[in-house]
C-alpha cells in the first residue's frame, strides 16, 4: 500500500488565506483606508470582519492616524473591551495597522504610515493649515525626518498624533486624563514616549495667550479670549493645576520707538505668533522689523509674503516671495508659492516656470509635480501632465491630492477608450 506523505504545517499555510479563521475588529482611525474598505480586505483574505469586540474576536487592529482615544480622552471602547477579555483568558491578538497591512501583503509594512510628507501634503491629508504645522515644528512638537533645501519632510504618524491630542485638549479634555490614557496604551505599544512629550508641550502651549491693544488672543485658534481679570477665566488650567499668567505683551513692543532693542529673531518669532493667531497686520509689522535688522533672512521674506497674502495684498506677497528666492535660489517652498500665486493671478506660463525651477532644485518634490500637472491640464497640455501625476502618486497614495491625480488619470484613460471605440 502506497504511503501517503503527511503535509507539514508550512505546506498547509502556503495555500491558506492570511486571515483564515480570524474574526477581525478595527479600532481608531486607519491611515491607509476607511473601515469599510478594511472589512472588504478581511473578507477577501478569508477572515470575518466585525464592528465590535466580543469573545469571538481573535484580532484587533489599531489604526495609526492618531491614537485610539474617545472624545473624552479615554482609550477606545473596543480596545478597553479587548483588554478585559484578554485578562479573562480570551486569546485576542492586538496589532498595529502597519503590521496588519504586512500580514495581508497589501504592501510592505509602513509604506503609508511611515511615508514622509511635505507640509502642503499634510494640510490636504489632515485638514490642517500649513501655519499650524510650522508652529508645531517651532515648538518641537514635531520634528522633520529630513530637510531638503529648507523643505521639511515629516512622519505622517507623528503629525496625526499631535493633531489628535490637540483636538482633545481643545475640546476640554484634561491633560492628566489624556496622560493616563496614553500610559494605558503603552501596555500595548512601545511608541508611547513621543506622544507623552507631545502632550506636555501641547499642555504648555494651551497656556500661552497673546495680548494686543484689544485684549487677549488665543494663537492656536486665532480667537479673542475674554479677560475678566482673573487667572481662572483668562488662563486655562495647567496639567499640574498650578496657575500661570501666560500672556505676553506684543503690541507694546510694536509701538516702541526703539525697535533695535529687540533682535531680528525675536521680531520674527513674534511675527510667527501673530500669523498663527490670524492677526496679519501685526504679523506684517513684526516681520518688517525683523527684516530691517536682517534683510538677508529668506524665511522672513517668505513669512512676510504669507502675512501679506492673508491681508489681501497679493501683489505685495508675490514680490516678497521673489525676495526670498533672491536671497536663497534653492528655496523651493518660495518657488512653489510663486507658481501658485502666478496661476491665481492668471499667468499660468509664469507659474509653470516657477514650478519647473522648484523641480530643478529638487526633482522628487511631490507638490511641484502635482502643481505642474494641474497647470498643464488647465492649458490642455494633458499628455505633458500625465508623467507628473504618476510621479506624485509614487509619494502619496491616500490623500486628497492622490485622489485628484488618480481621477485625472482615470478620466484620460476613459477618454482614450471612447476615441478607439
Amino acid at each position: 500500500m502506497e504511503e501517503i506523505e503527511e503535509e507539514q504545517p508550512d505546506q498547509l499555510l502556503q495555500g491558506s488565506p492570511a486571515l483564515q479563521g480570524e474574526r477581525v475588529v478595527f479600532t481608531g482611525t486607519l491611515a491607509s483606508m476607511t473601515h469599510h474598505k478594511a472589512w472588504e480586505f478581511v473578507e477577501q483574505h478569508g477572515g470575518q470582519a466585525a464592528q465590535h469586540v466580543s469573545r469571538q474576536t481573535t484580532l484587533l487592529v489599531v489604526g495609526e492616524e492618531g491614537w485610539p482615544l474617545e472624545a473624552d480622552g479615554s482609550p477606545s471602547v473596543n480596545l478597553s473591551q479587548a483588554q478585559e477579555l484578554i485578562q479573562e483568558g480570551t486569546p485576542i491578538q492586538i496589532i498595529k495597522e502597519s503590521d496588519w497591512l504586512a500580514l495581508i501583503e497589501l504592501r510592505d509594512p509602513g509604506v503609508n504610515v511611515d511615508q514622509l510628507y511635505t507640509p502642503a501634503m499634510l494640510t490636504q491629508m489632515l485638514d490642517l493649515p500649513v501655519s499650524t504645522i510650522r508652529r508645531w515644528e517651532r515648538q518641537g512638537l514635531i520634528k522633520p525626518v529630513r530637510k531638503i533645501f529648507r523643505l521639511p519632510y515629516f512622519s505622517f504618524q507623528e503629525v496625526a498624533s499631535v493633531r489628535r491630542l490637540s483636538q482633545l485638549l481643545e475640546s476640554g479634555v484634561h491633560p492628566r486624563d489624556l496622560e493616563n490614557s496614553l500610559q494605558h496604551l503603552g501596555k500595548f505599544f512601545n511608541e508611547i514616549d513621543a506622544p507623552l512629550s507631545q502632550l506636555t508641550l501641547l499642555s504648555q502651549d494651551a497656556q500661552l495667550l497673546l495680548k494686543d491693544e484689544h485684549g487677549l488672543i488665543d494663537p492656536r485658534r486665532g480667537q479673542r479670549v475674554f479677560d475678566f481679570g482673573t487667572e481662572e477665566t483668562a488662563v486655562p488650567e495647567l496639567a499640574d493645576e498650578e496657575s500661570f499668567e501666560g500672556t505676553i505683551e506684543f503690541t507694546e513692543h510694536l509701538k516702541t520707538d526703539e525697535p533695535e532693542d529687540r533682535s531680528s529673531d525675536e521680531w520674527f518669532q513674534e511675527g510667527c505668533q501673530f500669523l498663527d493667531a490670524g492677526d496679519a497686520k501685526s504679523a506684517i509689522e513684526a516681520f518688517r522689523l525683523a527684516l530691517l535688522g536682517q534683510p538677508d533672512m529668506p524665511e522672513g521674506h517668505l513669512h512676510l509674503a504669507e502675512a501679506l497674502y492673508l491681508d489681501g495684498k497679493t501683489e505685495g506677497a508675490l514680490e516678497r516671495y521673489y525676495a526670498a528666492v533672491e536671497w536663497d535660489h534653492d528655496y523651493i517652498e518660495a518657488w512653489t508659492q510663486l507658481g501658485c500665486l502666478h496661476n491665481e493671478l492668471g499667468d499660468p506660463k509664469a507659474a509653470l516656470h516657477a514650478f519647473e525651477i522648484a523641480l530643478q532644485v529638487h526633482p522628487d518634490y511631490p507638490d511641484a509635480h502635482l502643481h505642474i500637472a494641474e497647470v498643464l491640464h488647465q492649458l490642455n497640455r494633458v499628455e505633458e501632465a500625465i508623467p507628473h501625476w504618476k510621479v506624485y502618486l509614487e509619494f502619496d497614495e491616500m490623500g486628497p491630492w492622490a485622489e485628484l491625480a488618480r481621477q485625472r488619470l482615470e478620466e484620460l484613460e476613459d477618454d482614450q477608450l471612447e476615441q478607439f471605440s
